[in-house]
């Protein structure tokens, strides 16, 4: 069905007042795909195999408990087993929490722009999405959410590295922030992105999961793990909380394919390779970021991994615009319209493609 098209059915005007979230493009002509945060490096072989060897099992349902996978994340995040929870990426665990806390008549905050799905999050449980608008570095306007909270705020949801935009939000400003906040109203950390953070300045969940048992943090293994295909990630919270979002969210959605590739990432082997990795995609997002400022571009603090240029300020006119531009060259990124452009770290022959690009389109809007 097309956007514009009216359903055979009666549908609630609420539900189709809201897009629904759409996945980047993948590309049509040879060029590079940067428009999915997606992790560029081949998947680990001792994932590979991990996955092959679970493959023979597909006819089983996977143990809803994963034990095993339970246990290493329980000991990792200093916490007993019942508090940690799967689900199919960690954006189906952000639909669980909010319908769990959030009904008709409520409503829960965000930053705008954020991650595309949180708009959507309260549209099954009726509640109504509140997006606050970031600073002008891009970042979190906490002080802002914080003025926004009434007796109709069930949960706040905080996405730290922020995508699209790249900043963190800074630990004393986190604190500040869950000063301000009710004890009974549920905060969510959003860190699908946590790996790639370099700023030590950065809040970290395993720091302050255990000051406060209105949060829950949410990571996933799409992104700094390359598991995106395979849907797993997970959350660490309080039992109860951690309940209430299972008792919403569909039963079997995690496959025991994805949890075999969980831990196969987990051992200290693949995770030594991950982790360097991770640092290469960090160098070269700081390499991109420079190279996009010395354009004259400004770039925001970028601790994802992907930049963000904006279309406003010294940035660009039009984020289509740019975006178009990409496309006839074969790269695909993902605009924003009216806010700006995010272009995912890639493989390192992509830098000098998009630097190719960028200048190119810059040169045709200064004529």
């Amino acid at each position: 069905m097309s956007e514009q098209a009216t359903p055979p059915v009666k549908l609630r005007e609420s539900v189709l007042a809201v897009p629904a979230y759409r996945q980047g493009a993948a590309p049509t002509k040879p060029g590079f795909k940067l428009s999915s945060n997606e992790n560029p490096f081949d998947t680990l072989p001792e994932v590979v195999a991990a996955i092959a060897a679970r493959a023979e099992d597909s006819n089983r349902y996977a143990a809803a408990a994963m034990t095993e996978l339970r246990g290493l994340l329980a000991a990792e995040w200093s916490v007993s087993p019942d508090h940690v929870h799967f689900g199919a990426g960690s954006v189906t665990i952000l639909f669980q929490l909010v319908q769990a806390a959030a009904g008709p008549g409520d409503e829960y905050l965000h930053a705008w722009p954020s991650f595309e799905a949180y708009p959507s999050l309260g549209l099954a449980s009726g509640a109504t999405a509140i997006g606050v608008p970031l600073t002008e570095r891009s970042e979190h306007d906490l002080d802002a959410m914080a003025d926004a909270i009434t007796d109709r705020t069930r949960a706040i949801l905080l996405c730290t590295p922020n995508n699209p935009t790249g900043p963190i939000i800074r630990r004393g400003d986190f604190d500040r922030f869950m000063a301000r906040v009710p004890a009974d109203v549920l905060v969510i950390l959003d860190e699908a992105y946590a790996e790639f953070v370099t700023d030590p300045e950065a809040v970290r969940g395993a720091d302050v999961i255990g000051a406060h048992k209105n949060l829950v943090v949410l990571r996933t293994f799409s992104k700094a793990y390359g598991l995106a295909g395979l849907r797993i990630g997970y959350g660490i919270g309080e039992p109860s909380i951690i309940a209430a979002a299972a008792s919403v969210g569909i039963p079997l959605s995690v496959t025991g394919i994805a949890e075999s590739a969980a831990i196969a990432s987990l051992a200290p082997a693949a995770r030594a390779t991950n982790d360097d990795r991770i640092a290469a995609l960090a160098a070269r997002r700081d390499e991109l970021a420079t190279a996009l400022r010395d354009l004259g571009l400004q770039i925001p603090a970028a601790q994802g991994n992907f930049v963000w240029i904006p279309e406003s300020g010294a940035g660009v006119p039009s984020a289509q615009a740019l975006a178009a531009d990409f496309s006839e060259a074969g790269t695909l990124v993902r605009p924003f319209p009216g806010h700006g452009v995010r272009i995912s770290i890639g493989e390192p022959e992509s830098l000098p493609e998009v630097l190719r690009i960028i200048r190119a389109h810059l040169a045709t809007i200064a004529r």
